[in-house]
């Protein structure tokens, strides 16, 4: 039998995982990526008022924005009272979770016309264009990639003579 020589190839003891560049290999693989830690959450800049107004179908939302700890009034009420569905929530506040804002600012709003969801929509706009107007430089680009600056042109269709609605016709009737 032979003497071991105190060299050990790949194939005796456990095998050589070292990368030639000195890195090594992770131990367990994941689907999940590892979060960024070089790049900081960017914060916009919080320094004034701003204004904006958004539109949506027959709603017209006027918002104004301050730095401030979260607080929302829309016609007097709070965010939960006048939009208790999560889902409106959810839209109303999307341009603050795009730049990473949530709560850095007050929001007022003056809203009218149209229906709920309209009036989400018509607020997530004004909020976007006053976010826009307080800093174009940082806050534009991701809330255009976004589209919460594209106005939604769609519009309700009118009601035509001698239809029930604008292309619903009354039931046929051979004799």
């Amino acid at each position: 039998m032979a003497e071991p020589t105190g060299v050990e190839t790949p194939y005796e003891g456990e095998p050589d995982f070292a990368d030639p560049s000195g890195e090594e290999f992770p131990s367990e693989y994941t689907s999940e990526s590892a979060p960024s830690s070089d790049v900081p959450a960017r914060k916009p800049i919080t320094t004034g008022n701003s204004y904006g107004t958004g539109r949506r179908k027959e709603a017209i939302a006027r918002v104004r924005i301050a730095p401030g700890t979260g607080k929302w009034t829309i016609n007097g009420r709070s965010l939960d009272n006048y939009f208790p569905n999560k889902v409106h929530q959810q839209i109303v506040n999307e341009p603050f979770v795009t730049l990473g804002a949530e709560e850095q600012f007050d929001v007022f709003v003056r809203i009218d016309g149209g229906g709920v969801t309209g009036q989400a929509g018509a607020l997530r706009m004004g909020l976007a264009r006053a976010l826009t107007a307080l800093d174009t430089e940082t806050n534009r680009p991701p809330l255009k990639k976004a589209g919460f600056l594209t106005r939604d042109a769609r519009e309700k269709e009118r009601k035509k003579y001698g239809l029930k609605k604008a292309r619903k016709a009354p039931q046929y009737s051979k004799r």
